[in-house]
């Protein structure tokens, strides 16, 4: 589930989220149902969080995608990677479109997907992957305890999580604003929320050292189409983020994407 959603996915009809999708926690927040094919992401930019994601998977790797949502990245990985790529999504609309790229996909609550699976996934993979997913979850760090269990020796977590302490949000909490969205940093359906310091205290109480951690860009959120920077030509605007990314990236960072490994 990738922040900065790709309008090519958008249905024309949205469905109901069945009970065990992240949509379904969304109800009261939107005027408008939600999208279950609104999710998609960079198109594998080094500056953005599957671009940053996938320079830290060797190639070959056996990999876990959970919430691998429509399957962009998890085909991504598989194509230009060699890796061989199990996907779980909880969303059935998702996971009906990821097995369409021909990925093995199998739909499960996130909550429950390692936890009840941990002793028969042990040590199966060298990559458990959560893209834009541990800020779904009501106790991530109980899902990143089962992950480092299902982890081969020398594996790694990778995942890209929201930066809510991005000028974005900053700017919308001191007009006293904060308002949920279709998607992105403020999605309806995110139950958690992280800045650079509690992303490393989640990965430590799960007995998970972060060895990596970098941030993307965002260039293409919805905060860069407004005022002042929709006024800037892209040749200008670009290279203000990215410079923002490199000399503030707690401010100007929109995910973190971090690699960790058992302590």
């Amino acid at each position: 589930m990738y922040i900065g959603a790709g309008e090519d996915h958008m249905s024309k009809t949205p469905a109901t989220p069945q009970a065990g999708s992240p949509d379904a926690k969304a109800g009261g927040f939107l005027a408008e149902p939600l999208d279950p094919l609104r999710y998609g992401h960079g198109m594998g930019s080094p500056l953005e969080c599957d671009g940053l994601a996938l320079g830290m998977i060797r190639r070959g790797a056996r990999v876990l995608d959970v919430g691998c949502g429509v399957g962009d990245f998890s085909a991504t990985v598989r194509d230009r990677l060699g890796a061989e790529v199990t996907g779980i999504e909880p969303d059935a609309a998702r996971a009906a479109e990821a097995r369409r790229r021909g990925l093995t996909v199998s739909e499960r609550v996130l909550d429950e997907v390692l936890a009840d699976q941990a002793e028969r996934m042990a040590g199966q993979f060298d990559v458990v992957l959560y893209m834009d997913v541990l800020e779904h979850l009501a106790d991530p760090g109980a899902e990143l305890r089962a992950a480092r269990r299902a982890l081969a020796p020398g594996g790694a977590v990778i995942a890209s999580i929201p930066n809510v302490a991005h000028w974005s949000v900053r700017t919308e909490l001191l007009r006293g604003r904060f308002d949920y969205a279709r998607y992105g940093i403020m999605d309806a359906t995110h139950l958690r929320w992280f800045t650079a310091r509690t992303v490393r205290t989640l990965f430590e109480s799960a007995g998970l050292r972060v060895v990596e951690h970098r941030y993307s860009a965002g260039i293409h959120f919805d905060c860069y189409r407004r005022w002042p920077w929709r006024w800037l030509p892209g040749r200008v605007r670009r290279p203000l983020i990215v410079q923002g990314v490199r000399l503030r990236p707690h401010l100007f960072g929109a995910q973190h994407v971090v690699r960790a490994v058992s302590a």
